[in-house]
């Protein structure tokens, strides 16, 4: 068991997750082998308070534990951060039976959650109807529409989602969170998008028609904005920070390795190592709750570094890294995952003026 993020074993464990990233990716295969593994090491206890069945690792210790599967596996690492998002709902909702029921299998990896939430707060403004909508019933309430993005939804036992309530078919101001079985008559996961980078992730649509769940299911509301309720939610955005800083290191490590051998490289990748190490100190800092800089600075100069860093890896590693299959092509692709994965405007104009060259 990984009971702490500088534990041999989780160094060991990181050593399998990196040696099967490649094929997971060539194969754009649902890493099920992977999240076995961190299960059985204690993974997604870190996450849980131990009356839960975790180890209730405080924040700082989560982000140590982030930053090395990052470096190792983004793919794997990303769905367990969709993972635990369900489980810290479950465990924050207000209902005792579900907490008793699933986080049990959930903490020991006998069963995966997911979630489907982002539409609340990102997706279908423009649209009349809301995508996922809750109608009450006399045995509870009925689902219909879709969670557009979901993670692992074709493999999940337990969807944590939001809907938006209905009043004779019209939206009104309120929402819900609920924990919906993924086997349940009128759910069904869509084929998963193809996506550029962390395509084995199996993130996709989830349908709902007419699913039917009782008031047993509901983590929150009705009530109005559920996701500002805070039910296990993380607030800020150093979450995305990590695993970008992660992918950084990765491609650090083939820096290092092309260095020991063409000198050329040492000025470049020296200075990549000391921006790599300041953001780090920021992010811990955030953690610690004294904040050394914005998270919204942090994520800004994060998803900077992941680009540069991955880019600097294929340019070290010459044609062989153009060529399919070398990690430095994929840290490439997995690098732009960052300018779209829950990045706000402020960031992305940011990203973007750097791109462009236009300094702020």
């Amino acid at each position: 068991m990984i009971e702490t993020p500088d534990s041999p074993e989780l160094a060991a464990l990181c050593k399998q997750l990196a040696e099967r990233a490649g094929e997971t990716d060539r194969a754009g295969a649902f890493p099920a082998e992977q999240l076995r593994l961190c299960g059985e090491a204690g993974v997604f206890r870190w996450f849980l308070a131990p009356e839960h069945g975790g180890f209730g690792w405080d924040e700082e210790a989560v982000v140590r534990g982030y930053l090395a599967l990052s470096e190792a596996c983004l793919t794997t690492t990303f769905v367990i951060t969709q993972r635990t998002g369900a489980c810290r709902r479950i465990a924050g909702g207000g209902s005792d039976a579900l907490r008793a029921r699933l986080l049990p299998g959930l903490a020991s990896g006998a069963a995966l959650a997911t979630v489907g939430i982002s539409h609340l707060t990102t997706s279908g403004r423009h649209l009349k109807q809301p995508m996922l909508r809750a109608t009450r019933t006399d045995a509870g309430w009925r689902l219909d529409g879709a969670a557009p993005w979901v993670t692992g939804g074709d493999h999940a036992d337990w969807l944590v989602v939001g809907a938006t309530v209905m009043d004779r078919d019209e939206p009104t101001s309120e929402q819900l969170l609920a924990v919906v079985p993924g086997s349940l008559e009128g759910v069904t996961a869509q084929a998963p998008f193809e996506l550029v980078g962390v395509s084995a992730s199996s993130t996709g649509p989830v349908r709902f028609d007419g699913a039917q769940i009782g008031d047993d299911l509901l983590l929150a509301g009705p009530v109005e904005n559920v996701m500002a309720q805070g039910i296990g939610g993380r607030t800020g955005g150093h979450e995305t920070s990590t695993l970008a800083l992660g992918l950084a290191s990765a491609a650090i490590g083939l820096l290092n390795h092309e260095g020991q051998r063409r000198e050329n490289l040492h000025g470049p990748t020296a200075a990549i190592v000391a921006e790599r190490d300041e953001l780090v100190a920021d992010l811990l800092s955030i953690t610690r709750g004294a904040p050394s800089c914005t998270t919204e600075s942090l994520r800004r100069r994060a998803n900077s570094l992941a680009l540069r860093a991955a880019q600097a890896s294929l340019a070290a590693a010459k044609g062989a890294g153009y060529v399919a299959g070398h990690p430095a092509g994929r840290w490439c692709r997995e690098s732009l995952f960052f300018l779209v994965w829950s990045c706000p405007q402020p960031v992305l104009d940011a990203n973007l003026c750097e791109l462009a060259g236009i300094v702020g």
